[in-house]
């Protein structure tokens, strides 16, 4: 994190600057705020400029001028680039956020301020922490450029597995520095406070420079038993942990397929010797391997495997001191030729991992140069058996190429940065997979019983690291069962685990450190994650389906990804538009000079599709023949001709009621107000249908109306309007009250623990709204309304003088009793193409 004020010092104070982390169950979520004042007697410009991981997705960023609030709407990128360029004549700018190492990239923001005015700049971000080498890393990195009066920074932590460890580590800390460092910390919850005065930031006491200028850094890790890992459920989202401890290590047979053409010359192989120098010495003594080395010719060390005696390794140590670089990159004959020597090996341990690890620093020049064709060459070769890394040396690679080939054939791809610590990246990545434990890991839940499940079959399982499932439990499960089977270096491992869910669900609750439905945003990150990489080596037709689901998960929660842009308005008179976009690894090189195919094109984006493609593995077969035998059942049904004016499902009870009001059109309806929810919802039927054609949502904390009508959203707060257009995918959030628009479907409010309000945008025969609510069990008993009176006033009647066929029965509402009759309608809150709902039609007048 980094927050400059770069124009005057002495007259863009930054006042106050706070990062406030939050970190629950591995997931982070951290707010940066920064404020402010311009002292000058004229305009200036302040500057908000933050460093956050790679990993992160930003979810939220405003500006506040002089209480005059600026919200980030995070779009569609296609949509949201197209807006940015018809807005500004002089074409694209360089954007907001760029990569600024290996593990950070910046978000830069400049603003105009009057004189004495003052601005607050807000930014918030969310990740998965992963455990790399047995430890989580939180980084956060500082960087005012000037004294603070009031700097802090707060991370809280809470995992109920227990804290393990804890350390914080920092590159510009003194023992002035050090006393302004608190930690608390318990068996599950850690607080680190950083809060140095100004005169701790001092260099020293002469002048007015900062010390803070580097990262601070929070390492820990949990406890673990001796299970199948650790399930934590929230709000029916359950995310599954697993790390296995004290197994016996798999042997390796490892082939280092290294690049010495004429770029490598210089520092990189000087730096590449001394890493592999290390590597040698950390071979096991049962594990086999050699070495091949190419440029525009490809030469084997030996011509197979040898184990890694003490002999060999000395043997090899000479042999790489003599590497030296010419000539040019024939990476495709290197890779066959490392796979041909895997097949022919013989006498290798019989259970042991095999892999190919690829150090280059450019692209193919000799031999076969299309990319294409190498990485179905390469593909086509493996075909499963072994795993291939790929490190991509600088940035004259093509990391898209490398990191697709890497997918496709069970590994991962690594920029190494050229740096003076190039030679300690090497070496990290190899201790990263030095160590299997598991092979075949075969994660299983109960198949009619998830939804929405991550990956959850894996090859490998390195020491160290840690596998992580998600997904949404689909019915009332008492117990959560899970089966992990695995193959471990001596025998076949299964472990059986079951999760009381009730029990689980009681870890969270009441806990100051929990934000929000951190397991269902978790499993969103984490699914996105995993779809973006799906694409990176799917066809171009899966492509398009896989981006489009990652795409529209990203607008839902609110996630700038590669597929979403941040568009960030400014006051009038100053470039009014800015995009905060999210830099993947790949666009962060030199432009590619070689023959390319349309599957490595910088994609901009794609068309929003639905999160409802049919699940193809065998562990949703189940669940698919009951959708089935559902929909032929609703089918043999009368067929629905009409929706409903109004569509809810009670509370507690697995009813729909259609809802349609009698009497004349009205200028507005009461349907809904919760003053404890501090929600009110009125509606407008049409002129010429017996539909609704607007809504009007209105919030008193934050104090926020949402006015919804067929034509467009218009936001308002503040006396200050934001319109959302039905024509494009977009969120908004004001103090956290989120507002999503699908593209000519629907949009949706939520706030934490409030009710979630949806509005379908229903097209056909004529345009009308359909309004329903979600997480109704956050009414009160105090909801009232045409609508609302359901919520809290309405029960069906057990009366024997009623026909209790199904198609009539009383309900009574608040008071009354009302005949209800079965009838067969559509739903709008479904595809228009979707089968009818059964529901108990009742007229009200308001």
């Amino acid at each position: 994190m980094a927050v400059a004020g770069q124009v005057m010092q002495d007259a863009i104070e930054i006042y106050s600057l706070h990062v406030d982390c939050k970190v629950t169950s591995r997931f982070a979520h951290t707010i940066i705020t920064s404020k402010i004042v311009n002292r000058a007697n004229e305009s200036r410009e302040a500057t908000f400029e933050v460093e956050l991981p790679k990993s992160a997705f930003i979810t939220n960023f405003s500006m506040s001028i002089d209480g005059k609030v600026y919200p980030g709407i995070i779009k569609e990128k296609a949509s949201a680039q197209k807006e940015y360029d018809t807005a500004v004549s002089h074409g694209q700018s360089a954007g907001l956020v760029k990569i600024t190492g290996r593990k950070l990239e910046q978000f830069h923001v400049s603003v105009s301020i009057a004189a004495a005015s003052k601005v607050t700049f807000e930014l918030a971000y969310e990740e998965l922490l992963k455990r790399q080498l047995g430890k989580f890393e939180l980084l956060i990195k500082v960087r005012p450029k000037q004294l603070v009066k009031h700097f802090q920074i707060d991370v809280h932590i809470f995992e109920p597995q227990g804290i393990r460890f804890l350390e914080t580590d920092s590159t510009f800390m003194t023992n002035e520095l050090t006393e302004a460092l608190t930690k608390v910390q318990n068996e599950t919850k850690a607080h680190i406070l950083f809060k140095p005065t100004v005169d701790q930031q001092k260099i020293n006491p002469e002048l007015d420079e900062t010390l803070l200028n580097g990262d601070f850094v929070v390492r820990y890790d949990v406890e673990r038993g001796a299970t199948a890992g650790d399930i934590q459920i929230v709000n029916g989202y359950f995310v599954h942990y697993f790390a296995p401890r004290e197994m016996p290590v798999f042997p390796k047979n490892v082939i280092f397929v290294i690049d010495r053409s004429g770029s490598m010359a210089g520092r990189k192989i000087e730096q590449t010797r001394d890493a592999l120098l290390k590597i040698l010495q950390d071979l096991r003594p049962e594990d086999h391997f050699s070495f091949i080395t190419f440029n525009s010719k490809v030469a084997e060390w030996k011509s197979s495997l040898l184990q890694a005696t003490a002999d060999n390794v000395a043997s090899a140590a000479g042999f790489v001191q003599t590497l030296s670089p010419s000539g040019g990159t024939d990476i495709n004959r290197a890779l066959l030729t490392a796979v041909s020597m895997l097949d022919k090996a013989e006498r290798l341990p019989g259970r042991s991992v095999s892999m190919m690890i690829l150090l280059t620093d450019g692209q193919p020049t000799s031999g076969e140069s299309n990319v294409e064709v190498i990485q179905e060459n390469i593909q086509k070769a493996v075909n499963g058996k072994y795993a291939l890394f790929c490190l991509g040396f600088g940035f004259d690679v093509s990391y898209k190429f490398l990191e697709k080939m890497a997918l496709s054939n069970g590994g991962i791809a690594r920029r190494i940065y050229e740096n003076a610590d190039a030679a300690l990246q090497l070496q990290g990545f190899y201790q990263e997979v030095a160590t299997p434990i598991l092979m075949k890991i075969e994660m299983q839940y109960p198949e009619n019983a998830i939804e929405g499940l991550t990956k959850n079959n894996f090859k490998l399982f390195f020491e160290g690291s840690e596998i992580i499932v998600s997904g949404k439990i689909s019915n009332e499960l008492d117990l959560l069962p899970v089966e992990i089977k695995a193959q471990t270096h001596v025998s076949d491992l299964t472990l059986k685990e079951e999760a009381n869910v009730k029990e689980k669900e009681q870890v969270f609750q009441n806990q100051s450190y929990v934000f929000g439905n951190f397991i269902e945003r978790l499993w969103a990150y984490l699914t996105i994650q995993q779809l973006l990489e799906k694409s990176i080596s799917a066809e171009e037709e899966d492509k398009r389906t896989l981006e489009a689901q990652a795409l529209e998960l990203s607008l839902q929660y609110n996630f700038v990804t590669p597929l979403t842009s941040m568009v960030v308005t400014k006051p009038t008179g100053q470039q009014q538009t800015e995009l905060a976009n999210k830099p993947t690894e790949a666009d962060n090189e030199k432009p590619s000079s070689f023959p390319v195919g349309d599957a490595y094109r910088l994609r901009s984006g794609s068309p929003p599709g639905r999160w409802r493609s049919e699940p193809k593995s065998g562990s949703n077969k189940k669940l698919l023949s009951v959708v089935v035998r559902l929909r032929d059942k609703i089918r043999a049904q009368p067929l629905a001709n009409e929706y409903p004016q109004l569509l809810l499902q009670l509370p507690k009870q697995n009813e729909i009621i259609c809802l349609n009001t009698d009497g004349k059109p009205q200028p507005s309806l009461h349907l809904l107000s919760d003053p404890e929810q501090g929600l009110t919802v009125t509606g407008k039927l049409g002129d010429r249908i017996k539909h609704f054609v607007q809504f009007e949502i209105t919030y008193v904390n934050p104090p926020v109306r949402i006015h919804v009508s067929t034509d467009e959203i218009v936001l308002s707060h503040d006396n200050e309007s934001t319109r959302l257009p039905w024509t494009e995918s977009a969120t908004s959030t004001i103090q956290g009250l989120r507002v999503s628009v699908e593209k000519e479907r629907s949009v949706t409010a939520s706030l934490s623990d409030t009710v979630t309000v949806k509005i379908s945008f229903v097209k056909f025969p004529d345009d009308f709204l359909g309004l329903y609510f979600l997480n109704t069990n956050h009414f009160s008993d105090k909801v009232s309304g045409v609508l609302g009176q359901f919520y809290s006033k309405a029960q069906f009647e057990n009366n024997s003088n009623i026909n209790q066929r199904a198609d009539e029965r009383l309900l009574s509402v608040s008071g009354s009793e009302h005949k209800v009759t079965r009838r067969y309608k559509k739903d709008y809150r479904l595809e228009p193409t979707s089968d009818p709902v059964p529901c108990w039609s009742i007229h009200v007048t308001p």
